[in-house]
This record gives structure tokens, C-alpha cells and sequence, in this order.
């Protein structure tokens, strides 16, 4: 199975985005596991931003908190972060992760935030 991650761009100061992450694969089903997006900026480590249990409860980042929103539809096979009011240092690479035990890694997509 793999994850595919989508929706970033360019957007300004204020803005928003809606990432998309899809898991595809024989019995790779998102919905037994915890799910959980992160981030690593230029020359940072890659850092936790949002977790999904399976029971659908999330949880923040404190930098994140109030403005980013994780969510997760199983039928669909999909999560989601849904992020407004951007800020400059919300730049990074975005990376979907299914968590134990498949410990699953998508390939990125990038969020350029503007000033």
C-alpha cells in the first residue's frame, strides 16, 4: 500500500489550504490506524502537526492549534488537514503518516506561504 499526498501550492499570508492524503493498496485500510501529518521546513526536523486516532479524536500541535483541522474519512481512505490563517513559517514539506504498526510514510507535497 502507499500514501499519496496532494493540494499544496503558493498562498498568501492569511490564506488556506486543504491537503488531501490517500491511501491505495490491497488491505491498506487508513481506518486501522492512527494517522497523523507532519511537516519539515529547510533545514529543520520534521515535526509532528496533527494526529487522528482511530476513534476519530485529534489532537494539535501547539503552533497549529485553532487553525489547522485534521479530519479522516475511512470509507474514502482518506485524511485531510484543512489549514487557514497561514503564516511565512507554515512553509514546509507536508507529510501524511499512517502510524503503528505499518509506520507508513506518503512522498510530501509542498506549502509555500507567502509575505
Amino acid at each position: 500500500g502507499q500514501l499519496v499526498e496532494s493540494g499544496g501550492g503558493l498562498v498568501q499570508v492569511g490564506g488556506s489550504l486543504k491537503l488531501s492524503c490517500a491511501a491505495s493498496g490491497d488491505n491498506f485500510r487508513i481506518y486501522n490506524y492512527p494517522m497523523r501529518w507532519y511537516r519539515q521546513a529547510p533545514g529543520k526536523q520534521r515535526e509532528l502537526v496533527a494526529t487522528i486516532t482511530i476513534g476519530s479524536v485529534p489532537t494539535y500541535a501547539d503552533f497549529v492549534q485553532g487553525r489547522f483541522t485534521i479530519s479522516r474519512d475511512n470509507a474514502k481512505n482518506m485524511l485531510y488537514l484543512q489549514m487557514n490563517n497561514l503564516k511565512p513559517e507554515d512553509t514546509a514539506v507536508y507529510y501524511c503518516n499512517a502510524g503503528f504498526p505499518i509506520n507508513k510514510w506518503g512522498q510530501g507535497t509542498q506549502v509555500t506561504v507567502s509575505s
